[in-house]
């Protein structure tokens, strides 16, 4: 059980919203220090606090999330090349790592040119970025798999 939980993004399912998620005692640090610490641009608006919670109960009542880890596999699976050094993550949130960003960067662009949708992390500039939603088919896992793996040669 972790003593604080972060959302944010998908929990919206586009609209901003992030959420900050503890216990009743880590919660009252945030009374007085600062003051109204916890408050951002974005909390609580009623159009975003709806989107979220319209999101969860499809997210939950349609069970997305059960084949995430299997997808995620099929990813492990099919990317394998020489210029990937390693395929890591959980379920549908994946990073591809190669030896350097001047490598990944034209495999990015020209994945877009082709229509997949990826880039790089901030903190990790020589992993490409795979998270697509939970909704992929397999048919689509397999066809950007082939064109990362064509553009790699």
């Amino acid at each position: 059980m972790p003593d604080i939980l972060l959302l944010a993004k998908g929990l919206g399912g586009g609209m901003p919203i992030g959420a900050f998620i503890s216990d009743v005692e880590i919660m009252k640090v945030f009374k007085n220090n600062p003051i109204l610490g916890h408050i951002t641009t974005f909390g609580g608006h009623p159009v975003s606090a709806a989107a979220a919670y319209a999101s969860l109960k499809t997210v939950s009542k349609e069970k997305m999330y059960k084949e995430a880890k299997e997808k995620g596999k099929l990813f492990k699976q099919l990317l394998k090349h020489d210029k990937i050094k390693e395929v890591r993550g959980k379920g549908l949130m994946l990073a591809a790592e190669f030896d350097s960003f001047e490598t990944l960067k034209p495999i990015i662009d020209k994945a877009l040119q082709n229509g997949i949708l990826t880039d790089w992390f901030l903190f990790c500039d020589n992993s490409m970025r795979i998270a697509p939603p939970l909704i992929i088919k397999e048919k689509h896992i397999r066809k950007a798999c082939g064109v990362i793996l064509d553009i790699l040669g």
